[in-house]
């Protein structure tokens, strides 16, 4: 299956991402495996220019940030900034394309096992759920300062968030084609539910809060499922 990403790669599934760190497993009372994918401390020039950028965006927003602010609180020169982003509207961007990359490879491994659709579901939403809490604060910074992306980058965050938009439904159609999944509602409206939880995550999630990345995708698959399964024989509920 092909889809236009806009990030990493066109074809679909994307390839491996290289700065994205190998998946540890943390296991819910509810039998499900979420995946945790910590980042490693920034060491590099353009680890550190993003992390100054993520903090001055968070600190004061997009427009109050200017490229010496950031440059000197990554501690390099101007020069080295325009030599990885030609702009700050690309470094905004870049706050994006780094969590998209480890959705998408997350994407990627999870429908690469051929697991039967409603763990393939549970893995996708786990997954999901513990990249975006991974990265909250760019992930709460992209989705306040998002609109201030020009008409190119807004494009490549479009066709990127399609992309994995795209993977959820076709799962979800697939199985409702095979009478995996009941057709209790269109792919497009169980996805746009999904997702919609999921998208909001950085204005209401805490992680001193009542609850942790593995309960809240518990949760909120468990009450997909709950519908997707419904009325279906007992060895497809499974």
């Amino acid at each position: 299956m092909t889809v236009q990403t806009g990030v990493g790669s066109d074809r679909w599934p994307p390839s491996r991402v290289g700065t994205a760190s190998r998946p540890c497993s943390e296991a819910n009372d509810r039998g499900v495996s979420v995946t945790v994918r910590p980042k490693s401390a920034p060491a590099g020039t353009r680890e550190r220019i993003v992390a100054a950028a993520v903090s001055l965006f968070a600190e004061q927003g997009f427009d109050a940030t200017s490229v010496n602010q950031v440059v000197t609180r990554a501690g390099v020169a101007k020069g080295a900034l325009y030599h990885h982003f030609a702009s700050k509207d690309d470094l905004l961007y870049e706050v994006y394309r780094e969590l998209v990359d480890r959705q998408l490879a997350g994407l990627t491994e999870i429908l690469d096992r051929g697991l039967p659709p409603a763990e393939a579901l549970r893995e996708l939403i786990g997954d999901l759920v513990a990249t975006t809490a991974a990265s909250l604060r760019e992930a709460k910074v992209f989705s306040r300062e998002s609109h201030r992306l020009g008409d190119a980058n807004q494009a490549r965050v479009r066709s990127a968030r399609r992309g994995i938009h795209d993977a959820v439904t076709d799962l979800v159609r697939s199985a409702q084609a095979s009478g995996e999944f009941a057709r209790v509602a269109s792919p497009e409206m169980i996805s746009f539910t999904i997702f919609g939880v999921i998208n909001e995550l950085p204005v209401w999630y805490r992680p001193d809060g009542p609850k942790q990345p593995a309960e809240i995708a518990a949760e909120l698959s468990s009450l997909i499922l709950a519908a997707l399964l419904r009325d279906l024989p007992s060895e497809a509920a499974r």
